[in-house]
């Protein structure tokens, strides 16, 4: 297999570009406007994913719609972290039969990480026939072709060829959101985390031109975004694939220094390659929102040197103290796995140990879910299920507990928000550090920073009210 990343030419985008203006004249021709719905599973790389698709979906002359019925093209892009995740997935294209009998000529994909991975490919070539289509992430930028073949020739398609990786500038992008924007910086992972399917399914790290990162920053600041998360499977180690290297907290920099009113957040971090130098650039830069999320996995030596995660205990815990030392607002997070292959009492005890100590504002936990093809999914697993569940609710005690004493610390406290929507007759906003906020207000002060008196709290979210010019709090 070819490991050398490919850049897609503006010749090939402009390909897509003429099969999305047939497929719009292919129902210009019906006289109706064909409608098109994207199911979106897993993380924010596949929202990001998910954009792009609805963008060339929109090129194709479709209008968005939110529900499977009455659509004319199903696009489901999948995730292949955890088994639940792929049952879902299994169990929802599995009902689309009836939608399909319901409306004929309807076309149905399937694409993301799931579909990166040859057994579930052949799965749904055999077992799903109502599926037209398939392709994994490194041929998503084909979708109009893909398309455009389904609809012409009535034939499925199967585009799951193995890839180290593409970089493509240009697709088009349909945003769900006016205030809040995804922005991947670069794509795959070189880490193989033993326990992880990413690398076989999103290919080798490539970095996007810095360039092409600040010129779409740029934008969305001009259509005015506020809030811009920079997304990488492992933020920290890009560029170190460019023709002339830089690295992510120089870009960082680059971003932070950009005229406007927004936030630059980013994730995921990966602890072998974060450092002292990406800890002062956020803490410089006001632009670049004081909140980490900082995966640690296990707090057990052993644990981590067999998930092949390149760091101990030790060195995570010294990246926390120089992170909160130069920048004491932090809000930190982090994700953490339950019941590892061999994970025995003493490991886990170090695990809520180390959460203990360093007292996260949140956790992301997961119990182990075995991915075929990695390494872990050969691993002796002697512990039940049933002791797996138990660790897992006591460790998930143990971080609420944290986390709504932390929350408690906020009453009477000012903080900043970005006031972002409705829930009911309240406001919606977060703070630097992601915090939800329940505020009352006009709904004109959607899209707008504010000031606000935190007054009460709850374990996964704050109450706060307008602060007024000249009050204390």
């Amino acid at each position: 297999m070819e490991r050398k990343t490919v850049q897609i030419t503006p010749q090939q985008i402009a390909e897509q570009r003429a099969y999305c203006d047939a497929i719009k004249r292919y129902w210009q021709a019906q006289k109706r406007t064909p409608l098109a719905f994207v199911d979106t599973y897993g993380c924010q790389q596949n929202e990001a994913d998910s954009e792009h698709l609805r963008g060339m979906l929109q090129d194709c002359g479709y209008a968005i719609c939110d529900t499977e019925e009455g659509a004319d093209v199903i696009v489901i892009n999948t995730c292949a972290i955890r088994e639940h995740a792929e049952q879902r997935v299994y169990g929802n294209v599995g009902a689309l039969v009836h939608t399909k009998r319901r409306h004929e000529g309807q076309k149905i994909f399937l694409c993301g990480c799931m579909m990166g991975q040859p057994h579930a490919a052949e799965r749904i070539k055999k077992s799903y026939r109502h599926v037209d289509g398939v392709f994994n992430p490194h041929q998503l930028w084909r979708f109009p072709e893909l398309l455009s073949t389904v609809l012409t020739t009535g034939k499925r398609v199967f585009a799951v060829e193995d890839s180290a990786g593409v970089i493509c500038e240009g697709l088009p992008t349909v945003r769900q959101n006016t205030l809040k924007a995804w922005v991947s910086i670069m794509y795959g992972c070189n880490n193989f985390c033993s326990y992880c399917i990413v690398p076989y399914v999103r290919g080798r790290e490539r970095s996007r031109a810095p360039q092409d990162v600040i010129a779409e920053v740029r934008g969305l600041i001009a259509a005015g975004y506020k809030d811009i998360t920079l997304l990488g499977q492992n933020v920290n180690s890009y560029g170190k694939d460019l023709p002339e290297p830089m690295d992510f907290s120089d870009l960082l920099a680059q971003l932070a220094e950009l005229p406007g009113e927004f936030l630059l957040r980013f994730m995921t971090s990966h602890p072998r390659d974060a450092g002292k130098k990406l800890f002062d650039t956020m803490a410089k830069y006001p632009k670049i929102a004081k909140q980490l999320h900082l995966p640690f996995q296990s707090g057990s030596d052993r644990i981590l040197k067999a998930m092949n995660r390149h760091y101990d205990s030790a060195h995570y815990r010294e990246l926390i103290a120089y992170a909160r030392q130069v920048m004491p607002e932090l809000i930190l997070t982090s994700d953490v796995i339950v019941g590892f292959p061999g994970e025995t009492e003493a490991d886990f005890s170090e695990t809520l140990k180390l959460i203990a100590d360093v007292r996260y504002d949140a956790l992301f936990t997961f119990i182990f879910s075995p991915r075929k093809g990695t390494p872990a999914a050969e691993m002796d697993d002697p512990t039940p299920k049933a002791e797996k569940n138990a660790r897992f609710d006591r460790l998930v005690a143990l971080q609420d507990g944290i986390s709504a004493e932390l929350h408690h610390d906020y009453i009477g406290k000012t903080v900043r928000v970005l006031i972002d929507g409705k829930d009911g007759e309240l406001l919606t906003s977060r703070t630097e550090g992601g915090r939800l906020v329940r505020i009352k207000g006009d709904e004109a002060l959607i899209g707008t920073f504010a000031d606000v008196i935190i007054t009460d709290n709850t374990t996964w979210s704050l109450v706060g009210k307008l602060k007024k010019e000249g009050e204390h709090g």
